[in-house]
């Protein structure tokens, strides 16, 4: 198990390892959805639970990953509330 996460964490840019609320890893371009219903800060919008997230971003911060969605662009999600798709 070991071997298997430092070969994944070779992959990646910076050498961190995102993982999802289940312990998945995540990689860009992958697609995420939500666990749990989220209040977008300085809109009106909320994002159900179960909302596809497609072609995730990595950040610098392996808690937090970069997506865009149907009427939010360029939103940040942290990795806790979502699930590899």
């Amino acid at each position: 198990m070991a071997d298997e996460i430092n070969e994944i964490s070779d992959d990646n840019d910076d050498g961190l390892v995102v993982r999802d609320s289940s312990g998945t890893v995540l990689a860009d371009g992958d697609s995420v959805t939500l666990i749990k219903d989220l209040k977008v800060k300085g809109t009106s919008v909320t994002l159900k639970r179960g909302t596809m997230v497609k072609g995730i971003r990595l950040t610098a911060d392996p808690a937090e990953i970069e997506c865009r969605v149907e009427k939010v662009k360029g939103l940040v999600l942290r990795t806790e509330f979502v699930r590899k798709a």
